[in-house]
């Protein structure tokens, strides 16, 4: 371990190709104390089985932050302002009962029934967006495709008016971003203001005059005598906004970067369109759109690998490293787009799997297939190692993707 890199894991050069610290962390140091850019202890776990392991063990690994920690831990716990305090409890933040509560409620709303009625609009969104660019020749995947695909559907399902969107995306990107920053929390506060203060309104809106959308329909359910507070349904909208277009924005534009990496497997899916569902599992096995899992803490010392993480502290479960760990698949740091039996950690696993992953699913699968189909000569408009990669920890995603179409 004295001999492994001091590295910024939050930083544009890290994320950019991660792959061979996390295969040398699983050789050497598969339980790693790294310090986060605000100088905070985190312990990464980057073996596929240990990965598994911290996913789904709630009685060792916590995902509620001030249940985890020693009385001590708690006395140096920061003030939140109590505007800020909705978002400093989502459904992210809880375990056991109080998180089958919510999931149960947001089940309630957020129906495949719901999900599958989005597919012609996604499809029709696809092929708007794709003419658009063969009209001009070429266009920034991310901002002109990958981004407005899930952007567009998150907000339409939620109710958000389509005059709002792009300042959402502002709003969310710049949360996003903090994580990189050891200022962050101070910087996002007034986009944070802004944005709690529009949903609010928006709430009251929905309440006083329902309509067929996510919002009123979270602000109705109802089991066993439980509704969402308002508090909680801030937090649940704000979570379903961010992993609802954040995550399958870097799933469609890192896909179509590997595709345009491997030809090949592009030229294979051009010919063999029924392989699109095993496609995008291998994609995202490959480029990982959520590099680490959202973070948990020691309910105990958790003693792995002879190494000893302290009762409260920071765990990080390195989703991409499990994903292209040798122990779990043959050749991982291939694209293989006929990969079988590819139980890939990318939605997390156990009580906290995604809730949102039939919508990437559908999003991903429709997105790709378009962009092959439609776009044959599709290729790079700039060189690979001048791509610049977002900062930041938990989500990886492009900046850019210039291509010529």
């Amino acid at each position: 371990m004295n001999n492994l890199p001091d590295i910024n894991i939050a930083s544009r050069e890290f994320r950019a190709n991660p792959y061979p610290f996390y295969a040398r962390l699983r050789a050497e140091a598969p339980v790693y104390r790294t310090l986060l850019p605000d100088k905070q202890a985190a312990w990464l776990i980057t073996r596929y089985d240990d990965v598994l392991m911290a996913l789904k063990d709630e009685q060792r690994f916590s995902k509620d932050r001030l249940a985890a920690m020693t009385p001590a831990q708690l006395k140096k716990t920061p003030w939140v302002p109590p505007m800020f305090a909705p978002l400093n409890r989502t459904i992210l933040d809880t375990d056991f009962e109080e998180h089958a509560r919510l999931r149960g409620l947001i089940h309630l709303a957020f129906t495949p029934r719901r999900i599958e009625q989005m597919r012609e609009r996604v499809q029709s969104l696809a092929k708007e967006l794709l003419e658009a660019a063969e009209r001009r020749g070429q266009m920034e995947l991310i901002h002109d495709y990958a981004l407005p695909i899930p952007l567009t559907i998150i907000s339409e399902m939620l109710g958000i008016p389509e005059k709002d969107r792009a300042q959402f995306h502002r709003w969310t990107k710049t949360l996003i971003n903090l994580s990189a920053n050891p200022n962050g929390l101070l910087l996002g506060i007034p986009q944070l203001m802004f944005m709690l203060r529009y949903l609010r309104r928006l709430f009251k809106q929905r309440r006083a005059d329902p309509r067929d959308d996510l919002i009123t329909a979270l602000a109705a359910a109802e089991e066993g005598g439980h509704r969402l507070t308002d508090d909680e349904l801030m937090a649940m909208v704000f979570v379903l906004l961010i992993a609802g277009h954040e995550t399958t924005v870097n799933l469609i534009g890192s896909g179509a970067l590997a595709l345009l990496e491997y030809p090949e497997q592009m030229w294979l899916l051009r010919q063999r369109p029924e392989l699109i569902k095993s496609a995008i599992e291998e994609l995202l096995r490959y480029v990982n759109p959520v590099e680490e899992a959202t973070e948990r803490y020691a309910r105990e010392d958790v003693t792995l690998h002879g190494v000893t993480i302290p009762k409260g502290q920071m765990v990080l479960a390195v989703i991409a490293s499990a994903n292209r760990d040798e122990q779990a698949f043959a050749d991982p740091d291939r694209l293989d787009l006929t990969r079988e039996n590819n139980k890939h950690l990318s939605f997390g696993l156990g009580a906290h799997y995604c809730v949102g992953a039939p919508l990437a699913r559908l999003e991903g699968q429709i997105a790709i297939q378009t962009l092959v189909e439609r776009l044959p000569n599709l290729h790079l408009a700039a060189a690979p190692q001048a791509l610049r990669w977002r900062p930041g920890l938990t989500v990886r995603g492009l900046e850019t993707l210039p291509v010529a179409v």
